[in-house]
């Protein structure tokens, strides 16, 4: 998913603390539930900043991979003005990843090593980025639906206590508003065009259904240590709240249009208020997320290749006395 932490469900939580100050972690610990931001400089956990370094740099990856599937219909868009209005969004999303790659350098790690860590496979990024985008109507559902989950995972996380990642969110967030109205036109029309157009939409809602119930990740229950998380307030919201508001906000309105959900166990319970669906192919998403899903190897390639052939930019622009500095906010 964009941006979410996890501790491995193994670890156990003296281990994840040892050896830290206990006077620095309990003044820590108490300006952050005062609602204070913590800043590049301050004192921080060693596992407040490892979880923070994966968290954003996997956002950076899905905000870069994002842009794709999207980016491959840009030279197919049915119209001039779908077209500007692509190009525009891809673009949009390629400059979040550059401010949530900035947003991770504060906290020790280079773009540089960002960068070759995602080409390499060890960094993730969120798996509904690796299935195919095969008609128009595909990029209309992602658009809508996969901005829609990603901006309830944001809004969420700019709340959260590290000052950087929060700021830069801030204005992710106020774009990815216009990029979900547009997703929305783009659904609108093909819900209520012509006989073939219709079907194409709900042939894309069909296919991407499933990734899209991935995207918040496996309950939270499987996590002993999401409590620290949340403490800490790297992690916002448990995945399971995330999936119900984007379930209560989204599932109404694909309905009005009168497109089908591929489950027939989705329903909303009226004495508990919340959804229930059938359960995720979890193994699915772990097979995905693990390099071995539809277009994993499509899209590290493509990447792969857009940075070897971009390397002699840099490597014009670099000094021989360069040295790396990391950035102060």
């Amino acid at each position: 998913m964009y941006g979410n932490a996890y501790i491995d469900p193994n670890a156990k939580l003296p281990s994840i603390l040892e050896g830290e100050d206990p006077v620095k972690l309990a003044e820590f610990e108490a300006r952050i539930a005062r609602g204070e931001k913590i800043e590049p400089q301050d004192w921080m956990p060693k596992e407040y900043r490892r979880q923070l370094v994966r968290m954003i740099e996997q956002h950076a990856h899905s905000e870069i991979i994002g842009a794709l599937p999207e980016g491959t219909w840009i030279t197919r868009a049915p119209g001039f003005r779908r077209k500007l209005a692509l190009i525009a969004k891809v673009q949009d999303e390629v400059g979040h990843g550059q401010l949530l790659y900035s947003a991770a350098e504060t906290l020790g790690k280079s773009r540089e090593d960002m960068i070759n860590d995602l080409i390499s496979g060890k960094s993730k990024y969120s798996n509904v980025f690796n299935y195919p985008a095969k008609t128009w109507a595909d990029s209309a559902v992602i658009a809508w639906l996969i901005d829609a989950g990603a901006i309830v995972n944001q809004l969420a996380n700019s709340k959260g206590s590290y000052g950087p990642y929060c700021r830069a969110l801030d204005r992710i967030c106020a774009e990815e508003a216009f990029h979900l109205k547009y997703g929305h036109d783009n659904v609108v029309f093909l819900a209520t065009g012509t006989d073939v157009q219709r079907a194409m939409v709900q042939d894309a809602l069909t296919r991407w259904w499933p990734p899209i119930m991935h995207f918040f990740g496996p309950s939270d229950r499987s996590s002993k240590h999401t409590e620290i998380l949340m403490r800490w307030k790297v992690k916002m919201a448990s995945n399971d709240d995330m999936r119900q508001q984007f379930l209560n906000m989204y599932v109404p309105k694909i309905w009005d249009l009168g497109l089908v959900l591929p489950d027939p166990n989705l329903k909303k319970n009226n004495e508990t208020g919340l959804w229930e669906y059938t359960e995720p192919d979890w193994d699915e998403f772990k097979r995905v997320i693990n390099g071995d899903g539809p277009c994993n190897a499509e899209r590290l390639a493509v990447r792969r290749t857009a940075e070897e052939n971009g390397r002699w930019v840099v490597n014009a622009l670099r000094k021989p006395d360069e040295k790396y500095v990391t950035p102060l906010a």
